[in-house]
Formats: C-alpha cells, sequence, structure tokens
C-alpha cells in the first residue's frame, strides 16, 4: 500500500468527501489561498472555489457560529481553527449552542460539522500556541472528540466524523503532521468509538492518546529489547470513548500506564483511570495504575524546557519498566 503523511491523509479524506458531496464545505483563517496554517487545505481552493472553501476574519467565535448555522440549515461544514489554544474564543458557540441544541430540540434537529483544530506542543510557539486541551471538551455532553494518531486513522477517522450528525471536535497533533503510514486510496471510514490495540504485549498496557501513542510505540520497541512487551492501546476517539479493549488489556496485563500530553490535572488520563478502577479490570491488577502527563504548568518558549514539560520516549520507558518490574 502506498505511504503518505497524516496531512496528505487529512487532504484526501476532504477532498473525497466535497466531491461525494456538494453540502460539505470548509471555513476557516488561510484555509484558501493560503491552504490552512499547517497546509492541510493546500490546493483545495483552487479546486472547489471560494464558495466551498472559505476564508474568514480572525474570529474563532464567527468560524463556530458559522458551522453551528450551516450545519442546523442542512450543510455539513468543516471549520478549522488555527490553534487548539484559541478554540477558548470559540467555546460560547461550541459549548454552550452546538453541543446541545440536539437535545434542547428532542432529536429534531442535527448538527453535522466538525471542528479541525491542531494542538500540543514540540514546535517552540510556546505558551499560548502548544496546548492539549481535549479534556475540556470531552466535559461536554453532546460533542463528540476525536484524536488519530496515525495517517491511516486521520483519514477515517474525518471522513466518518464528516458524516456523523453530531458536532464532532477533531484534534489533530502538530508534529504528527508529517509522518507517513499506509493509507488506502479510496475513501473509507473507521466509526467512531472504536479503540485500537496497536501493539500486543503481556506484560503492561500503555493506554496513550494522539502523538503519544507514536512515542509509546517507540518505547515499546525498546522495552521488547529487554524482554518488556507493552501492549499498546489507543483510544482514537476519546468521547464516546470504546472501553472494552482497554479492559481486556489491563485485565490480560494487570499493570497499565496511561500516558498524554495534556496536562495532568484535570486531564484525561484522570477519566481512563477512574474508568479502570470502576470496572472488572481493577481485580485483574497487580499495580496501582499509572499516569504520565505533561506538567502543570504553561508550555515554555525555550525548547530544553519545553523538551521537559511533556512526556518524551525516555519518560516512556523509564516509567513503563519500574511498573512492569513492580517497582511502583
Amino acid at each position: 500500500m502506498r505511504e503518505i503523511t497524516y496531512s496528505e491523509a487529512l487532504r484526501e479524506a476532504l477532498r473525497q468527501e466535497m466531491q461525494r458531496d456538494e453540502r460539505v464545505f470548509i471555513i476557516g483563517e488561510d484555509v484558501g489561498i493560503y491552504g490552512g496554517a499547517f497546509g492541510v487545505t493546500r490546493g483545495l481552493f483552487k479546486e472547489f472555489g471560494e464558495e466551498r472553501v472559505i476564508d474568514t476574519p480572525i474570529s474563532e467565535l464567527g468560524i463556530a457560529g458559522a458551522i453551528t448555522g450551516a450545519a442546523l440549515t442542512g450543510m455539513r461544514p468543516v471549520g478549522e481553527i488555527m490553534f487548539m489554544d484559541f478554540m477558548t474564543l470559540a467555546s460560547e458557540q461550541l459549548v454552550n449552542q452546538a453541543a446541545k441544541i440536539r437535545f434542547m430540540f428532542g432529536g429534531n434537529a442535527t448538527l453535522p460539522f466538525v471542528m479541525r483544530t491542531p494542538a500540543g506542543s514540540g514546535t517552540g510557539a510556546a505558551a499560548q500556541h502548544s496546548q492539549s486541551l481535549e479534556n475540556w471538551f470531552v466535559h461536554i455532553p453532546g460533542l463528540k472528540v476525536v484524536m488519530p494518531s496515525t495517517p491511516y486513522d486521520a483519514k477515517g477517522l474525518l471522513i466518518a466524523s464528516i458524516r456523523d450528525d453530531n458536532p464532532v471536535i477533531f484534534i489533530e497533533h502538530k508534529l504528527l503532521y508529517k509522518i507517513k503510514g499506509p493509507v488506502p486510496e479510496e475513501p473509507y471510514t473507521i466509526p467512531l468509538s472504536t479503540s485500537e490495540v496497536k501493539r500486543s504485549g503481556q506484560d503492561l498496557t500503555v493506554v496513550a492518546t494522539s502523538v503519544m501513542v507514536k512515542r509509546s510505540l517507540e518505547a515499546a520497541a525498546q522495552l521488547a529489547a529487554e524482554g518488556i512487551e507493552v501492549e499498546v492501546v489507543d483510544p482514537r476517539t476519546l468521547k464516546p470513548l470504546d472501553a472494552e479493549p482497554i479492559i481486556r488489556s489491563v485485565m490480560k496485563t494487570g499493570r497499565v500506564l496511561i500516558v498524554h500530553e495534556a496536562c495532568k490535572t484535570g486531564g484525561y488520563g484522570g477519566e481512563l483511570a477512574a474508568l479502570i478502577a470502576e470496572s472488572e479490570a481493577f481485580d485483574y491488577l497487580e499495580a496501582p495504575i499509572v499516569r504520565l502527563a505533561g506538567r502543570d504548568m504553561p508550555i515554555p518558549y525555550n525548547r530544553t524546557l519545553e523538551y521537559h514539560a511533556v512526556p518524551q520516549v525516555e519518560n516512556i520507558v523509564a516509567k513503563a519498566r519500574e511498573l512492569a518490574q513492580g517497582r511502583i
């Protein structure tokens, strides 16, 4: 199978859905002629024109309001917020309007939109352009939250998100845009709420999200050389979560390490830990549930400090080794 980048996989998903369904359009800051802040929409303006690839003023709240209104009238918009940090400005429409409209109208209204946004650190973009705020939106009933970690998942999950009749927050890590992987040319969907075991193992379960899946797989390869076999599980859709593969994995290994980039306090790892503790997997645990997450601090601009603010491969290796060897 051919290999393309994560960014190319997203662009192909958008192109194929726009070709398939004329109700699909893209709207956001610099998504048109410029091709998007990270190049995902490059070339789509020339192909589909200004009525379907719409550049907006610098108003994240306006983008969120536009896709909410368009979805209510039967369109299937894909919005783009240039950095996840500025989802804070869009939250009134996303949290107080879009998330609640279907419920308040008794299911008679649907809101089939996707809000794409790049998140995470590692590019030297400092405190206001590097945050991972996924759990803010996981907390809101009525929103679906998706975080693909591979090019294959990016395409399949984006197509599924565009076809879904609910508002979807689609989070793309900036460091993943250039990674390559096998992706079919034809359109395909990955159903939302389907966790996947990315690597099998019997000594320890690592549940990781987004770029931390890639780092966890690298860590697992290093640990395998030491005789420690790590199973890596990727939720892919944070909400609604497919919990069963996670629970089965923990029951098999008896140990679990949860890894994410967002700050530890109030992060998604706490939700996963509670889920495991409240499930039948609790009786199979041979060690405490361990979380490895970002430090509770703004992301620094200094590259050395930025590196140490979030989990890296060596941190995952060290923590997983301690856990597997019964030193935690």
